[in-house]
């Protein structure tokens, strides 16, 4: 079992930067993959970016790639979303899950725990 805290959210202008916190419990965590997903009002939740049990291999939506970075540190339990350039269309919920094995996920399903997220608006 596998309980995931988000913070760092907050209200940021249009080109600014923030950086989301997911801190989980247990001895485990290093054997987890872990994901940042976002959720808009009236929206679908969307895949932002993923990152392995060891931090060897990081994968990012399109829309976000070269402004976002996923990082991890398993000595700290603690997975990190670093957003940069923000634009007003990144406003939304963001969450983090985690799936225990190898490899990599971009679909929802396929994560087994997740945060209750942590609010990010985007003011233009």
């Amino acid at each position: 079992q596998v309980q995931l805290v988000e913070s760092g959210g907050g209200l940021v202008q249009a080109g600014g930067s923030l950086r989301l916190s997911c801190a989980a419990s247990g001895r485990t965590f290093s054997t987890y993959v872990m994901g940042w997903f976002r959720q808009a009002p009236g929206k679908e939740r969307e895949f932002v970016a993923a990152i392995t049990w060891n931090g060897g291999s990081t994968y990012y939506a399109d829309s976000v790639k070269g402004r976002f970075t996923i990082s991890r540190d398993n000595a700290k339990n603690t997975v990190y979303l670093q957003m940069n350039s923000l634009k007003p269309e990144a406003t939304a919920v963001y969450s983090c899950a985690a799936r225990r094995g190898s490899g990599y996920y971009t679909v929802p399903l396929f994560y087994d725990y997740w945060g209750q997220g942590t609010h990010v608006i985007v003011s233009s």
